[in-house]
């Protein structure tokens, strides 16, 4: 048994200590996530629906070490009798959401109502979102110049790595991840760098690859052409398209080997021409220096940028997000009024009568006799 009281936590500890405030104090939801990143993202998203009633705090699970991560947010640290609607775990989906009830794990993960998770990999997707990547550039650079549609990019990218991607669900889907993992799918899909004038040759190259390794895939595997389309056919019901498989690929990959790749040469081409611009136009020597000065030190590493993105809130997947908090905070609004009316049944019944001698009297008086 744990000998420490906070070791003991749950949602109905929580919950209790809601009670015990004033009743129009506001409620506190703790939501548990799984790294430092995390706790600005998810702050991020909480915040759009505290209310005067209600509001979240962002933790990290941890609290006797520094452990982070899904697995210690969902069973070292919160396990299912622990969360509630005072205490829930916000996460990364990974493949779990993909893989609905293919064993106990995912199962069990998808069922949970107080466990919201991203309906994408991880939050590295939604700070990817192709819509949002000009903003960060312009952000980045102050500069405003449109250069490479990144929506059109990531949208061929995507359809040129879906066959790949079909195939690594495949094998986690039929217990043979062994034959494409995760890293091997990783690995084809990265680039090292990519032109900003001519992005179109490192999609090129890639479909080279895809397109390879697929054919090598269908010559060792020749029996697993039926698996294969029942696995396309599951990620398509659950939302899935090939147009989107970037926001499903690992987060880390994406961010990291695909689109800082992708728009750091195209921050560093804006930035330089906005500098050849002040130059160009200052009228003396000081003046060129301030001004490139005050520019530099006004623009910002277009990684910075993206982990700050917050301008992802429109993307389908995210209305998931959404309607999961707002069944929590639904439950919650319902759990409380419940108690708050259990309360005051109990404090009714167990109220004393009053005594003879209180000034009430409890038989009628002699003018009030037949």
């Amino acid at each position: 048994m744990s000998k420490r009281l906070n070791q003991n936590l749950n949602s109905s500890y929580l919950e209790a200590a809601n009670r015990l405030r004033p009743s129009k104090a506001r409620r506190r939801v703790v939501a548990y996530v799984e790294s430092y990143d995390d706790v600005a993202f998810w702050r991020g998203v909480l915040e759009d629906f505290e209310t005067p009633e209600l509001y979240f705090e962002v933790m990290l699970p941890g609290r006797d070490n520094l452990q982070k991560g899904k697995h210690q947010a969902l069973t070292n640290v919160l396990s299912a009798s622990q969360l509630g609607g005072a205490m829930i775990a916000c996460v990364d989906a990974d493949y779990d959401y993909l893989m609905q009830d293919t064993n106990p794990g995912t199962t069990a993960f998808n069922a949970s109502p107080f466990v919201v998770h991203t309906y994408v990999y991880a939050i590295e997707n939604y700070q990817c979102y192709a819509p949002s990547l000009h903003q960060a550039v312009v952000m980045a650079t102050l500069n405003d110049r449109p250069t490479i549609d990144f929506e059109a990019f990531l949208r061929e990218y995507s359809q040129i790595i879906w066959p790949l991607f079909v195939w690594n669900l495949r094998g986690y889907f039929h217990d043979d991840y062994k034959s494409f993992t995760m890293l091997d799918f990783c690995s084809l899909i990265s680039f090292r760098d990519i032109n900003p004038f001519h992005p179109e040759q490192s999609l090129t190259f890639l479909r080279r690859r895809v397109n390879q390794k697929m054919a090598w895939m269908q010559q060792h595997y020749p029996n697993a052409k039926k698996s294969y389309l029942s696995t396309k056919q599951r990620l398509r019901e659950l939302g899935v398209t090939p147009e989107t498989t970037y926001l499903y690929i690992q987060g880390h990959t994406l961010f990291e080997s695909v689109v800082l790749p992708l728009l750091e040469p195209v921050c560093a081409m804006l930035r330089k021409e906005r500098e050849r611009e002040i130059k160009r136009l200052a009228v003396h020597n000081q003046q060129r220096q301030c001004e490139l000065s005050a520019y530099q030190h006004a623009v910002l590493p277009v990684e910075t940028i993206l982990k700050k993105n917050q301008d992802f809130k429109d993307a389908p997947p995210f209305q998931l997000v959404k309607d999961a908090i707002l069944h929590i905070i639904e439950y919650s609004k319902s759990f409380n009024t419940q108690q708050n009316e259990t309360d005051n049944s109990e404090s009714t019944e167990n109220a004393a009568p009053p005594a003879a001698g209180d000034g009430v009297s409890l038989q009628r008086s002699s003018s009030d006799s037949v």
